[in-house]
Formats: structure tokens, C-alpha cells, sequence
């Protein structure tokens, strides 16, 4: 069964976190983190591949990350990595998940690696494409993609053209075909309901000093031509001799899940049934 159920759950930040399910009841979970970006949400990142985890038999979870999606999006508040990890935690344990693998790309590789550090016994492996919380912030502020991004939703009329730049700005040219009108209405949507906060309020801190700690296998994919976070971050894994596999790939952004769908889903399972 691939169809989602969206279920909602309030933890001790108060906030609201929307999350959708699918897949069988007792099968090994695997958690969905998306990125940040105006209008970002679980579905939107993940849509394309989902159903490939449930067809080989994995119960997945995708979040929307508190001021995300459908979950809250509250004003005046930091929006820290603790912040997204406890709230996704949380909500994993009360819905009751005692183990996942998690899948994170962007902000959500950052909160992948977050929750592992936090909680070892709960984490069996990660998969993650394109990673941030690995370089110090001024490193991602040079880069084309974040600075896009940050000018546009800072602007006083984030319009959809905007938002299709934006978008449009995360994959290689090639695969601009991936990025369609309802693509671009969904997240505008979305983005139209987040507070200016939910970017210019982002805390987030550089992890590459502790992935020495991180003992589960890791999957790390990456696109050449990323505009948002720099490809040479993949080489951070291995001068910390984690337990690390890595792909990197000609002609692809940001979004490696979306640009190569079908090959990110294939070595993704490969992965996830090589795990035992």
C-alpha cells in the first residue's frame, strides 16, 4: 500500500508536527527529512521516491518539519537544529518507532546526523544526499542556491516566479523537465504561510568535527553541480574514517532524489536490504 495517511503530533516544544505514513504496519521504518527552501515539505522532496521503499516491503515516514509543510509555522522563535530534531524525535517515538533508518537531504541530512549523535541506539543507517551542518555558515552563504534563496524570501513580495527560481535553481539544467507548474503551486502555497523567521531565524551548527562519532553505515550521494551545499563535503566522511559509501554524480544539483529518481531508489534499497 503507497497510499499516505497524514497524522499530526504536539511534543514538548508545543508545536504541531504534520507527518504522513505509509507502507506496511510492522515493516523497518525509514524516516524522510526534507531540506529548508521556501514552501519545503516532506511530500514535495519525497514524492518520487517513497513508494519504491514501500514496494520493497519498509514502512516509511515523511515529517514536515516544524514551519514546514503542514506543521506549525510559528513567529518569533529561532529555528535551531535541536529544535527540528527533538520535534521529529519525539514524534517518531510517540507514533511507536524504537528504530529507523533515516534519509535526509540538505537540512534534513544535518538533522539525520543530529538525531544520531543524540539517540546512537535508536539510528541503524543513513542515507543522505547532499548534507548540510558539515561546513561553517559562511561557506553556505557563498553559494549561488543559498543566496537565491535568502534574497528571495527576504524580499518584501516573494511572488511564484520567485518561488519557480528558487526551485528551479536546485536541480542541473538537465532536469529542469522535473520541475513542474504543480511542483511550483504546491510549495508556493506553502511558502505563502511561513514566517519570514522560518530562514532568517535558522541556527544551525557546522557537525563535521563530531561524524568520527557517527558508527552506522552511511550512504552519501551527491550531485556535482550543487549550487547549495559544496560536493566537496563528501570527502568530510572519509577524513573521519566513518563507515561510509558515496556517489557522486556528474550533472546533477541538489537534488540528487529528484535528478536520478530511479537510480537513487534503486542504490538506496540496495543499501537499505545490504544492512541485514
Amino acid at each position: 500500500m503507497t497510499d499516505l495517511v497524514r497524522r499530526s503530533h504536539t511534543g514538548s516544544s508545543g508545536y504541531e508536527i504534520s507527518f504522513a505514513v505509509a507502507g506496511p504496519e510492522n515493516g523497518p521504518v525509514c524516516v524522510f527529512l526534507h531540506g529548508s527552501g521556501p514552501g519545503a515539505s516532506g511530500s514535495s522532496n519525497f514524492r518520487g521516491n517513497y513508494a519504491a521503499f514501500v514496494a520493497a516491503g519498509y514502512r516509511v515516514v515523511l515529517p514536515d518539519l516544524v514551519g514546514y509543510g503542514e506543521s506549525e509555522k510559528p513567529e518569533g522563535i529561532d529555528y535551531t537544529l535541536q529544535l527540528f530534531t527533538d520535534s521529529i524525535y519525539e514524534m517518531l517515538i510517540a507514533e511507536g518507532v524504537d528504530s529507523a533508518v533515516l534519509v535526509g537531504n540538505s537540512l534534513g541530512g544535518g538533522i539525520a546526523m543530529q538525531m544520531t549523535l543524540d539517540h546512537p541506539e535508536f539510528v541503524s543507517g543513513l542515507i543522505l544526499m547532499a548534507p548540510g551542518c558539515i561546513e561553517e555558515l559562511p561557506v553556505y552563504f557563498a553559494m549561488p542556491g543559498i543566496a537565491l534563496m535568502g534574497q528571495a524570501f527576504a524580499s518584501e513580495e516573494f511572488t511564484i516566479e520567485s518561488q519557480r527560481a528558487v526551485v528551479t535553481a536546485l536541480v542541473h539544467p538537465d532536469f529542469r523537465d522535473q520541475i513542474s507548474d504543480e511542483l511550483v503551486a504546491e510549495r508556493f502555497e506553502v511558502a505563502k504561510a511561513q514566517p519570514k523567521d522560518v530562514l532568517m531565524r535558522m541556527r544551525t551548527q557546522n557537525l563535521s568535527s563530531r561524524l568520527g562519532e557517527i558508527k552506522q553505515p552511511i550512504f552519501v550521494l551527491w550531485g556535482e553541480e550543487d549550487k547549495f551545499c559544496p560536493a566537496s563535503g563528501i570527502e568530510h566522511f572519509f577524513a573521519a574514517s566513518c563507515d561510509v559509501r558515496a556517489m557522486r554524480f556528474a550533472k546533477v544539483g541538489h537534488w540528487v532524489q529528484v535528478e536520478r529518481r530511479d537510480e537513487f531508489n534503486a542504490y538506496a534499497v540496495a543499501f537499505l536490504n545490504g544492512l541485514g
